[in-house]
């Protein structure tokens, strides 16, 4: 049954945290238009979330191409079309400001925010920002974290509220909905106690990170994330952070510098080379290519656990 253009009504979406929904004007064909349930996501975490969940009965696309740097995303003219003829929108505000713009644009009837279905914090971020990072309520201070996705438990609420929102807006399946969404919550259950155990009796509890994406990890695990950069990812450290560094990994027997694979790594290793200490990947996971470890989210986590356990000496 094509599912286009059905209204989720208010008061459901209210307590979904979806956005204001409106029907658009024009039901004319697009680009990408299926008989399924549409669902264009604003990069991989929300794309992977809408295809497990969605199964069999939903068509996904993501804005962010597989390699592109999420945070730098520009939306295409073509892009803002497929958003339009879509059933619903999946993102996560405060992380690409040309998608919160996009999406605050379109007529879209089914917005769903992720950062409003799970409780975003404040960390120490080591300078790092997004820009277009801004609170989400009055009472929220600006700049949150918005990378839920790399702790489980938090992911999994996101995975809930995106069931629900599914439901109510395709409830000719809203059965397949809800068995995929425990299935996959179960799933990542299974990954926090990996974490858990995999990380509680370590030599170190501190790990340096060029991109200050793990406070959210961090936190879960009782560890301490070290970010080298601000904003800027291929930016050197000044020689003051790398002597503060240095005597940091000292003192708290840091091994391993960590870079990712969606950025330079010319920043860990630096900090490397001048401290004497070893590299690493611990991917944040925006995007999947042909450098990661592993082919979706779980087996890259996986492959993130593994990497800090051996930097973090786990017995």
């Amino acid at each position: 049954m094509n599912v286009r253009r059905r209204l989720i009504p208010a008061a459901a979406a209210a307590s979904l945290g979806l956005g204001a929904l409106t029907a658009c004007s024009s039901d004319s064909a697009a680009s990408g238009n299926t008989d399924k349930f549409d669902v264009v996501a604003s990069f991989y975490p929300m794309a992977f979330l809408a295809e497990q969940i969605g199964g069999d009965h939903a068509n996904v696309t993501s804005l962010t191409e597989p390699g592109q740097e999420p945070h730098d995303l520009e939306i295409s003219t073509k892009q803002r079309a497929q958003l339009e003829e879509a059933d619903a929108a999946l993102y996560l505000k405060g992380l690409q400001p040309a998608v919160d713009k996009a999406f605050d644009q379109t007529g879209i009837e089914t917005k769903i925010d992720a950062a409003t279905l799970t409780h975003l914090e404040d960390h120490d971020t080591g300078g790092h920002s997004h820009e277009g990072e801004e609170a989400h309520s009055e009472e929220e201070e600006h700049g949150r974290d918005p990378h839920v996705w790399l702790d489980p438990v938090k992911y999994a609420e996101i995975a809930q509220g995106v069931g629900k929102a599914f439901e109510k807006a395709d409830p000719d399946h809203a059965a397949d909905y809800k068995k995929n969404t425990e299935a996959l919550v179960t799933k990542l259950k299974g990954l926090d106690g990996d974490f858990e155990n995999g990380l509680k009796n370590t030599k170190s509890k501190v790990f340096f990170t060029n991109h200050a994406a793990f406070g959210y990890l961090a936190e879960r695990y009782g560890l301490t994330q070290e970010a080298i950069s601000g904003v800027d990812p291929d930016s050197e450290p000044s020689g003051a952070r790398v002597r503060e560094l240095q005597q940091e990994a000292k003192a708290d027997g840091v091994t391993t510098v960590f870079y990712e694979t969606l950025v330079s790594d010319k920043t860990a290793k630096t900090l490397a080379r001048d401290a004497n200490l070893k590299t690493d990947v611990l991917d944040p996971i925006e995007g999947i290519t042909d450098k990661s470890r592993g082919d979706d989210y779980f087996q890259v986590m996986e492959a993130n656990l593994k990497a800090l356990q051996t930097a973090l000496g786990a017995k």
